[in-house]
């Protein structure tokens, strides 16, 4: 989505993801979130197709982790809100997906295969998107430049190593995360996993640990 778009929606309440998506293409839109936390589907309610992983099924109907309260305090906290947005009305999406995703199940979109990798750590069903021909890698909340999240009672550390591991094997050339910047490079993943890799050496990869900084990127635990 344009910038400019973005900045047109900036203080409106209504913005719909799904409006934008139908006026860049007159094909049919499925919606595939990486993982199933209130930062990324906000916006499933309005596709009539959704994909999610089978670990997290029990989340789209009312067995997330965290109480309603929290989840509240943290879309405030650590969303982009629209200007007069009431956080009191806010709900947490629920549904059944057209489609239970698992590890390596491929989404044929015509011209383009995108291949399923489950990495979970940052949640039991965490996916990564990966488009072998073009050496995509779309790594949601694993792989940013920013604190990552593995201290939530739902996050696994060592899953989280594990997942970085497998994904730092790929030959990745271009990296698509979540959040904050896209300057990013692919050489990132193997310095996660090679932090990941020391903090278990040193008995520090489980929760309650602390943050651990490393310049452009740190981990909370």
């Amino acid at each position: 989505m344009e910038l400019k778009s973005l900045r047109r929606y900036k203080n409106e309440r209504d913005f719909r993801i799904y409006d934008e998506v139908i006026r860049l293409t007159d094909k049919p839109v499925i919606a595939v979130a990486t993982h199933i936390h209130w930062d990324h589907i906000g916006g499933h309610r309005f596709f009539p197709d959704f994909y999610a992983h089978g670990a997290e099924l029990n989340w789209l109907n009312g067995e997330f982790p965290l109480t309603m309260e929290q989840i509240k305090g943290m879309v405030v906290d650590r969303c982009d809100l629209p200007e007069g947005y009431d956080v009191s009305r806010y709900e947490f999406f629920q549904g059944n997906p057209t489609r239970v995703l698992k590890d390596n199940d491929v989404i044929d979109i015509g011209d383009r295969l995108v291949q399923i990798v489950h990495t979970p750590g940052h949640s039991p069903g965490h996916m990564c998107f990966w488009e072998k021909e073009r050496g995509y890698l779309f790594t949601g909340d694993l792989v940013y430049k920013h604190t990552l999240f593995a201290f939530f009672p739902s996050t696994d550390p060592e899953a989280y190593l594990n997942s970085l591991k497998r994904v730092s094997a790929l030959p990745v050339k271009h990296v698509f995360p979540a959040h904050h910047t896209l300057d990013i490079q692919p050489e990132i993943l193997g310095r996660m996993r090679d932090a990941f890799r020391q903090l278990k050496a040193e008995d520090k990869l489980h929760h309650g640990t602390g943050t651990f900084d490393y310049g452009d990127w740190a981990v909370w635990l």
